[in-house]
């Protein structure tokens, strides 16, 4: 069994402060009973008054009330499970939020084409693993390896370059992190999709690429960009203010480095795509994942659940129907339980 709205539960605290409220007014009422004459004598002046009838008229109301609550709640109850074999590979994406990524080159931005590139192949993905690393000038983990694809895309909309304070753009850094998030000795198979414009300022990235290479790790590289390449733009509020400078107050102009990206995938025996036609890319990266072997990595169970709320909404409303006709009158058979020696009382006066 599983509860839908478990929000909602914290309204059963509502009942024991109604019962509270009824145990005051019942004090109340004899208080001011006492002050109007002897409590014997008012009880003899209104003789069809119950006050077992007062307390099942609550009782019923607050099971009614209970029952509404659970409904909210929506209890779910299992009627089936069954075993499901899962295959499919672990994929890393490593997206480049260094500051060359703003540039405009090519729309809507280098960055927010990556978005889009990233979030479009976990579209069209299956049962793999997926995990995401951010990296400028150093490496910086976002995501571990799920099955979450939402929680995923939601993750790589919110990247930007404010995420890595060292700036730059260090490919064998992206490698080496993202190396970290496969599992050594399993026998899954193992992507790294590195998305950057390639202007590498570090050294060591193919060589890094070879390393992961001999851990299994196949990667495919894609490279956003235009080689003409364009400045990259400082803005405020959405409004371009000025654009990036160097030291001698030179405006920066990024290009694509498809140079660098290529032997990063030739290290592993992976591929190189350019990421201007989101169509080609996906299509490319399809074709890869289908020569890729697929590795069954988990088996988990899955139960079919079904929502219960009808019943207590069909309880809850039946008892409220039962509380309009319950009067608070003696009935024949109260009267011969007498459960607050009520007869008794009587014949003592």
């Amino acid at each position: 069994m599983e509860l839908d709205e478990k929000k909602y539960l914290y309204l059963l605290f509502i009942i024991p402060i109604l019962v509270l409220i009824f145990l005051y007014n019942l004090y109340w009422k004899r208080k001011k009973q006492r002050e109007f004459g002897d409590l014997e004598m008012v009880k003899k002046l209104s003789p069809e008054k119950s006050t077992f009838k007062s307390i099942l008229k609550l009782v019923v109301f607050l099971l009614a009330f209970a029952s509404l609550i659970i409904a909210l709640v929506n209890p779910k109850i299992g009627t089936k499970s069954e075993t499901v074999k899962r295959q499919g590979i672990d994929i890393v994406f490593a997206v480049d939020v260094s500051k060359s990524m703003l540039c405009e080159d090519i729309a809507p931005s280098r960055l927010e084409k990556s978005k889009q590139i990233v979030s479009q192949v976990i579209n069209q993905l299956g049962s793999d693993r997926i995990g995401i690393v951010a990296y400028a000038g150093s490496a910086f983990p976002v995501l571990p390896i799920t099955t979450d694809y939402g929680v995923a895309k939601m993750f790589i909309q919110s990247m930007n370059p404010g995420m890595v304070s060292s700036q730059g753009t260090s490919l064998d850094e992206a490698i080496k992190l993202s190396s970290t998030y496969f599992d050594e000795d399993g026998e899954t198979s193992k992507l790294l999709i590195l998305i950057s414009d390639g202007e590498d300022h570090s050294e060591g990235a193919s060589s890094m690429a070879e390393e992961a290479n001999k851990a299994g790790l196949k990667i495919i590289t894609i490279g956003v960009g235009t080689e003409k390449g364009g400045p990259i733009p400082l803005k405020e509020n959405g409004v371009v203010e000025s654009f990036q400078r160097d030291f001698d107050n030179q405006v920066v102009i990024t290009k694509l480095n498809p140079k660098s990206l290529e032997e990063i995938a030739k290290a592993t025996k992976g591929g190189y795509v350019n990421g201007s036609n989101t169509k080609e890319v996906l299509e490319y990266i399809k074709n890869a994942l289908d020569n890729i072997e697929k590795t069954e990595f988990a088996s988990e169970q899955f139960t079919d659940f079904n929502s219960q709320f009808q019943w207590f909404l069909g309880f809850a409303f039946a008892l409220l129907f039962v509380d309009i006709f319950l009067l608070e009158k003696k009935t024949k058979w109260v009267k011969k339980m007498n459960l607050f020696n009520e007869e008794k009382s009587e014949k003592q006066l």
